[in-house]
């Protein structure tokens, strides 16, 4: 049996390596994003199926959920898609970023599980199981200055998965977070920072292989291509130049001797 994912965020990143990786594995894959252009560009070169919606506006939620319905069984959904806006303190925060935030990586994630969770169940009750999987953030449970309204929506996001393996319990649904610290993509943090690209390079100056969007989802398919009863509440990935969310090694990383050990 060929399983089928939903993948949002699908049009860049770690959603769209996740179509990718999905399709290697051979999964049937539902890539979603709002930037159709990016989405038919990537149906074309990996055979997955997609569909352009937003997933902050419900009607798109409820045409994609529609659609869904018709072409075939759900067996997993990997939402994958947010975003961050700004690295202002609290107190200079703007409300608009914090509001948009809240919007796409909480409000957008609810809605399209609520909109999933019927089909997931029968889904289940025919193949034994079913997948949720949130990718959401090391930002969730590590506060850092300027990152107070991606901290809070990130911990919120995160509390969709931590509540809801509490509220399946007893179904067969596995709930799967997973939470990366530095990933490269080429547009996460530059549209953070307003586009402005020599920002950007600069928070990964110097580290040595930051995680990219393919470690990430190759972490996600082996969740979901797990033995059914296994569930992997919570992976937490960082690259091992970032010790902590606020310790990153910048230049090469090297054993220690006696001589250069720290007192």
């Amino acid at each position: 049996m060929t399983r089928r994912a939903v993948v949002t965020g699908a049009s860049s990143g770690i959603g769209e390596a996740t179509v990718r990786a999905l399709r290697t594995a051979g999964w049937d894959v539902v890539g979603v994003a709002r930037r159709a252009d990016r989405l038919a560009a990537i149906e074309q070169e990996t055979g997955a199926a997609v569909f352009a919606a937003d997933l902050t506006v419900p009607a798109d939620v409820d045409a994609l959920t529609s659609w869904l319905a018709e072409t075939g069984t759900v067996h997993a959904l990997v939402s994958v898609a947010g975003g961050a806006r700004g690295t202002d303190r609290i107190e200079d925060g703007s409300a608009a970023d914090w509001q948009w935030m809240f919007d796409v990586n909480v409000l957008a994630t609810q809605r399209l599980l609520a909109a999933l969770l019927p089909q997931l169940r029968e889904a289940s009750a025919v193949d034994g199981h079913a997948d949720t999987v949130f990718v959401t953030s090391t930002a969730a449970f590590t506060p850092y200055p300027g990152g107070g309204g991606y901290n809070a929506a990130k911990a919120a996001e995160a509390m969709i998965p931590h509540v809801l393996r509490q509220e399946l319990g007893g179904e067969p649904i596995r709930v799967v977070e997973v939470a990366p610290g530095m990933v490269y993509t080429e547009e996460f943090t530059l549209n953070r920072l307003g586009g402005d690209v020599d920002a950007a390079e600069r928070v990964y100056d110097g580290v040595v292989e930051p995680l990219v969007a393919g470690d990430v989802a190759d972490v996600i398919v082996y969740a979901l291509n797990a033995p059914g009863h296994v569930n992997l509440d919570l992976i937490t990935m960082r690259p091992v130049a970032q010790s902590a969310q606020h310790l990153l090694a910048r230049g090469p990383l090297r054993p220690r001797t006696a001589d250069t050990r720290p007192a």
